[in-house]
């Protein structure tokens, strides 16, 4: 007998036929997707532009530490990599992304490891 109530009080809740606008339908996933967008992707554009701007503006004498964490001065530049020195007469030539920032200051990069 109580459950032919509750299934009355059910089919008293919604007209039969009638079905909420389909703006009303697809709000919570715009709604979803807007803050999936703000918490997530703006903020990771951003550091993309400034990680590429960084990369772009480096040149030979700027003293830098790589994604690794190898200190050196650039001593040339190439299109996708860099030579670097580390030590008297000791050079490396590594890829342009492997470099994390300035020496003494926070790293451009952000660090990839997770704990």
């Amino acid at each position: 007998m109580t459950i032919d109530r509750f299934t009355a009080i059910l089919a008293m809740a919604q007209p039969a036929g009638q079905s909420p606008p389909l703006l009303v339908q697809f709000l919570p996933f715009a709604l979803i997707l807007a803050i999936f967008y703000f918490i997530i992707l703006l903020p990771m554009r951003r550091r993309q532009r400034k990680v590429q701007s960084f990369q772009a503006n480096l040149k030979v004498g700027d003293r830098i530490v790589t994604t690794s964490g190898i200190y050196g001065v650039v001593s040339k530049m190439g299109e996708r990599s860099v030579h670097v020195q580390v030590a008297d007469k000791v050079r490396i030539e590594i890829s342009r992304a492997a470099i994390g920032g300035y020496q003494g200051q926070e790293p451009v990069v952000p660090e990839s490891g997770g704990s």
